[in-house]
């Protein structure tokens, strides 16, 4: 009866799409792949329309760009016609909702065209060009002439572009892409030109939201904003373009529509909001305060931004046994959850839509977890947002690049020093995204550590990039070199160790770092239907059943347990969801079936959390 049920229900599924494809003109996803379940929702004519800066929002001036472009994939040395089809952007041309298909590789470039009209509402405005992420090396031109160029798989860059658009009518805009995935020595995460394993399908291309917004030419580019609890006060920086003589900048703090605090900047310097009798932001309590930032020029206010901030501090601090511990809020907090790689079957890097995004968050929150890893990739700003949101601790991680000596993490190399020689160009590409990924992130308050290094991969200059990282942000911990390679430096020492639950030993490292589980588990359950491919599928180790998997995974909560009282202070889980031929989720890949319920998993984890650790007065 069930294995009818299942056959209906794809039937169903697959009868879904083909009468949606139908409607869809030139575009239908590609065949062959499983797919979650938001790719029948999927409308080409208003794909990803949610505002896609959460954080830093104007009212009515922008306009998505997303949806069917001309593509081409061609020669390096070739300048081809853009008409080889249509790709569904923001999705990578080797994702299956991009409707392509192709991988392009080191000797091609892909090509889009798409031509857009500037709405009415923002004639007479400075027009900017927002790409959420591209990868990697970018071209942009408007009606014929070059725009800008720029390099970075996984952060947002813009153009001024309105000294290239016409005065009228429509508009072409053509961009041209460069990715060399694993032949290059740039940032490229888990892409790999021959997946398997742990490696991954490339992503080459446009894979965020594609936009244009009109802003006045005095207008608040950004803002860096700083809690500090202790003070109970936010600092924040405003950053303005064209900015004339006696301009100021007034930046006010709300809880609802309450205002609690207001300063004026010159536009230049920095201030301070007292936050009087602060509400913290944490897992439990995810409060969140609303910022007003307005420019004002000769009495009048010229451009307005509203944003949001939390007070919340991140720190390490002695428990009585002089062991660190990860403080939140100055108080010890577990920090437990999955290793989280926000791959998906359908669109690889991108999720199908908004809810999807938002979907692996809200169950991670379901079962328990505090604590998500951002494993070797950055997300759109709405996957942050929502973390902001739900109360979600989040580890970011730098996307591995050049990786070079890579050495396996086995027992009895924890404390291997070894750096990586890189080329000035090499380390040039890892320095200039790192510091990028740093700055456009630095606002969301769910972020709580950077972890510039993941196993020895590509792992260069460890005490310099360390160094940088914590000066560049003294507001959140460094976790310098995850699962191994470790050198003095940073807050953090982590261990990887699969299967079992296993922490670094303090007498060994001594007392002066934070003890963590960067990564453990990895238990493996394939379910038919619902994986990459039918073979060769894999776990650390694997069951047949939901029973068994449950019953070992609950023997390793308990550990955990134990581990925290000696001095654990946060442990990763691999991880979120299958990925590819890895079957170690927590989901299926395509997100279709739980393999732990979330009732009996939320009830284990919260014995972690009521773990008591006295800290040193």
């Amino acid at each position: 009866m069930k294995k009818v049920s299942l056959v209906l229900s794809l039937l169903g599924l697959t009868l879904s799409l083909s009468a949606q494809q139908k409607t869809n003109g030139n575009w239908s996803a590609v065949k062959g792949k499983i797919a979650s379940p938001w790719a029948e929702e999927l409308n080409p004519k208003n794909v990803l329309p949610e505002y896609p800066r959460p954080q830093f929002q104007r009212k009515n001036n922008w306009k998505s760009l997303n949806g069917l472009w001309d593509y081409a994939i061609a020669e390096k040395s070739q300048r081809p016609a853009i008409d080889q089809g249509k790709i569904l952007v923001p999705f990578a041309v080797e994702s299956s909702l991009s409707g392509v298909g192709k991988t392009v590789g080191k000797d091609s470039l892909l090509w889009y065209k798409t031509a857009f009209t500037v709405p009415s509402n923002l004639k007479g405005k400075e027009i900017l060009l927002h790409f959420g992420a591209v990868d990697w090396r970018t071209t942009v031109s408007l009606n014929g002439k070059v725009v800008g160029k720029h390099e970075g798989g996984f952060d947002p860059f813009s153009f001024n572009i309105t000294p290239f658009l016409k005065k009228s009518g429509t508009q072409v805009l053509t961009v041209e892409v460069w990715d060399p995935t694993d032949d290059g020595t740039q940032p490229r995460g888990k892409q790999v030109k021959n997946p398997k394993g742990i490696w991954y399908t490339p992503v080459t291309g446009i894979w965020q939201t594609v936009w244009i917004e009109g802003v006045n030419k005095a207008h608040v580019d950004h803002i860096k904003m700083t809690p500090d609890i202790d003070s109970q006060s936010l600092e924040v920086i405003p950053f303005v373009e064209n900015a004339g003589a006696g301009d100021q900048v007034k930046i006010s703090a709300w809880d609802g529509s309450n205002k609690v605090a207001e300063e004026v900047s010159d536009g230049k310097s920095a201030v301070k909001l007292k936050i009087n009798n602060q509400k913290l932001w944490s897992p439990t309590n995810p409060f969140l305060y609303n910022l007003k930032v307005e420019l004002i020029s000769k009495n009048k206010t010229v451009d307005e931004v509203t944003s949001y901030f939390a007070m919340r501090k991140t720190s390490i601090g002695k428990d009585t046994d002089g062991i660190e511990r990860m403080l939140l809020n100055n108080e010890f907090v577990f920090q437990y959850g999955p290793l989280d790689q926000g791959w998906w079957p359908d669109g690889l890097y991108t999720a199908p839509t908004d809810k999807a995004l938002k979907f692996d968050i809200d169950k991670t929150k379901e079962m328990g977890f505090n604590m998500i890893r951002k494993h070797i990739k950055v997300e759109p700003a709405r996957w942050y947002y929502y973390c902001d949101l739900e109360g979600m601790l989040v580890w970011q991680d730098m996307p591995s690049g050049d990786l070079g000596n890579r050495w396996e993490n086995r027992p009895g190399v924890l404390d291997r020093q070894t750096d990586q020689n890189r080329t000035p160009e090499s380390e040039g590409y890892y320095k200039k995204e790192w510091n990028t990924i740093m700055e456009t992130l630095h606002n969301y308050p769910s972020i709580v550590v950077w972890t510039p290094f993941n196993e020895a991969w590509g792992q260069f200059k460890t005490i310099e990039i360390a160094k940088w990282t914590k000066e560049k942000d003294p507001s959140r911990l460094v976790n310098t070199a995850s699962g191994g390679n470790f050198f003095p430096v940073g807050d953090i020492i982590d261990l990887h160790n699969y299967p079992h639950p296993a922490m670094p030993s303090p007498e060994y490292f001594g007392k002066d770092y934070a003890l963590v589980l960067g990564e453990f588990g990895g238990l493996g359950l394939p379910v038919d239907n619902h994986v990459w491919q039918q073979k060769n599928n894999w776990g650390y180790q694997s069951f047949k059943n939901k029973t068994d998997l449950y019953n070992k995974y609950a023997e390793f909560v308990t550990r955990l347990e134990s581990l925290i009282k000696v001095g654990l202070s946060a442990a990763v889980y691999t991880q979120t969801t299958d990925v590819e031929v890895e079957t170690n989720g927590l989901m299926t890949y395509d997100r279709k079936v739980l393999k732990f319920d979330e009732t009996k998993m939320k009830e284990i984890h919260s014995k972690l959390y009521q773990v008591t650790v006295p800290l040193k007065k």
